[in-house]
């Protein structure tokens, strides 16, 4: 039979595990993070959004104005990601950042397909 120390132990365990791998995971995103901005004009701004349980999108915008996207499995790992990475948070995407984006041929016929009746989004 195990002991009130034994659980106790096992659930710290358990909790050490669970950290590891969420430290992990915040410098993945990290790495992704910079290694956007680096290919995209050095740096990069962008915004935390909740999309639902629990999860975070990471929206990206670089220098050069090109966008996109991340996905975190909290806000303080996403948050501490960014930051790390160098990245400008923030409140809204709107005013400024919104302006900087740059979209092509491809988002603006995605956009059009979608709201006008175009191809299926497949």
């Amino acid at each position: 039979m195990l002991s009130m120390a034994d659980t106790q132990q096992a659930e710290e365990h358990v909790e050490a595990a669970a950290d590891k791998r969420a430290d992990r995971r915040t410098a993945k995103l990290t790495k992704q993070i910079r290694a956007f901005a680096d290919t995209h004009g050095g740096s990069a701004e962008g915004q935390l959004a909740h999309i639902g349980r629990g999860r975070i999108r990471i929206a990206l915008v670089g220098a050069n104005g090109e966008w996109g996207n991340l996905v975190a499995d909290s806000f303080d790992s996403a948050k501490d990601a960014a930051t790390a990475a160098g990245v400008t948070l923030q409140d809204d995407f709107d005013g400024d950042l919104a302006a900087r984006v740059r979209t092509g041929r491809y988002e603006w016929s995605r956009m059009a397909g979608i709201q006008v009746g175009g191809p299926a989004n497949a």
